[in-house]
């Protein structure tokens, strides 16, 4: 007997009996679609997840920040400290600035690539047109980040014309119509001096920011107009007051591991510095999701175990009802590989119908839920609560055929140890 018709042989033997195997496939069905499911839960919103946190840092920045000396150890309030700046994060939160000293201090410290100071700019509002002016933060933003955009495009970090992507809670109250609408128009703002001097300036709006689950607050400037605020700022500043600078971005090698990792931050916490990863920042919430679905993931583990002791029932019952036709099929010459073969390939085929069955419900499933949470999840632009990766469902199919396999070795084997003699006198 040819390959070929071992093959075709067990494809037609698998549904010998209908009831049986279709109960089998069922269990399977089941194992598959949940594993399916759970799956596609998690890439859907770890894919969400990983576009957001682009727009919080990149993997190689690391934040730094002075430790601050004046942190209160009882509850208490914290003593005033004249070097504190406002820093990102709820209002009223402040941190010890940093200086040019510092700045050349984390330079020097081992591992350190390069080092770029945050220059906090604090604008007074933003107006278009002529219209009604509204408070408006600036936001850091690094080579290697990128914003969810409902229109237009990143900043260009070194374009010579100052740009900034604006939020798109901004369109309505400032009167530029849609995201597209938006998009090239020229906004006014304004930041006070030193001495008490409100001064304007005009930026382009290159794009439009979609909230999101994490996301930066406020517009996103481009260095150019980063600059232009910063100088306008601090115009009529005594030359003797240093330049105060709220936190540093750090380059490191991120390939180095996390034990070096580590160790920088080490070095920095020796130095007096507080030097904080994208991991760090955001490992809390991608573990909780992780750990989410590991648990249900161990639900359709069970219930694929289930399914497969299902399958070794299912062949060992059709072993036990073709004992004669194996002894028939042995006495002719088939070699007891072929009849191991011949078993095995009925126990992947009725995984393969389980698996994939599953698999093509759950995509329908998911399909399903997306257009239906789309009205409920509309404050979560750009998130598809249920994503398939091709390579995951492929994995998905793989591995329950495997798992098939594995079940129907037991029946397969005992097939295969017939005695054909014995098995043409079976009753």
């Amino acid at each position: 007997m040819k390959a070929v018709d071992i093959v075709g042989t067990a494809f037609r033997n698998a549904f010998r009996s209908r009831l049986r195997t279709s109960l089998t496939v069922l269990a399977i069905f089941i194992g598959a679609f949940t594993l399916s499911l759970t799956n596609g839960l998690g890439t859907g919103i770890n894919q969400y997840i990983d576009d957001t946190v682009a727009s919080v840092g990149v993997d190689d920045v690391m934040t730094v920040t002075k430790a601050s000396e004046t942190a209160p150890t009882d509850g208490g309030p914290a003593e005033y400290d004249p070097n504190q700046i406002a820093a990102d994060g709820p209002p009223g939160s402040t941190v010890s600035a940093l200086n040019d000293d510092d700045i050349d201090t984390i330079a020097g410290i081992d591992g350190v690539l390069s080092v770029l100071p945050t220059k906090s700019v604090m604008t007074d509002y933003v107006q278009y047109d002529d219209g009604t002016r509204y408070q408006l933060s600036m936001a850091q933003f690094v080579p290697g980040m990128k914003v969810e955009l409902a229109a237009g495009e990143q900043v260009d970090l070194d374009a010579d014309e100052a740009q900034l992507v604006l939020p798109e809670s901004y369109l309505e109250p400032l009167g530029l119509g849609t995201a597209d609408d938006a998009v090239g128009q020229t906004v006014t703002l304004a930041v006070t001096d030193a001495t008490g001097t409100r001064t304007t300036t005009d930026a382009i709006v290159v794009g439009v920011a979609e909230p999101g689950l994490i996301t930066m607050g406020g517009a996103i400037p481009n260095d150019a107009l980063t600059e232009t605020l910063y100088d306008l700022q601090a115009a009529g500043a005594p030359e003797s007051k240093p330049t105060q600078y709220a936190q540093a971005s750090v380059w490191f090698d991120a390939d180095a591991g996390e034990e070096e990792t580590q160790a920088l931050q080490d070095r920095l916490e020796a130095a007096g510095y507080t030097g904080s990863t994208l991991e760090d920042q955001l490992g809390t919430i991608t573990s909780v999701i992780d750990a989410i679905v590991l648990v249900l993931n161990g639900f359709a583990v069970i219930a694929l175990i289930a399914a497969g002791i299902g399958i070794v029932n299912t062949l060992f019952m059709a072993v036990q009802e073709r004992t004669r036709e194996v002894g028939l099929m042995k006495a002719m010459g088939l070699s007891s590989a072929r009849v191991f073969s011949l078993f095995s390939i009925e126990a992947v085929v009725i995984g393969l119908a389980g698996s994939a069955l599953g698999v093509l419900a759950a995509i329908g499933v998911g399909e399903l839920v997306g257009s239906v949470s789309g009205s409920l999840l509309a404050n979560l632009p750009g998130l598809t609560l249920i994503a398939f990766d091709p390579v995951s469902v492929a994995v998905v199919v793989l591995s329950v055929m495997a798992i098939a396999f594995l079940a129907g070795t037991l029946p397969a084997l005992r097939a295969a140890r017939q005695d054909p003699i014995s098995s043409l006198r079976y009753e």
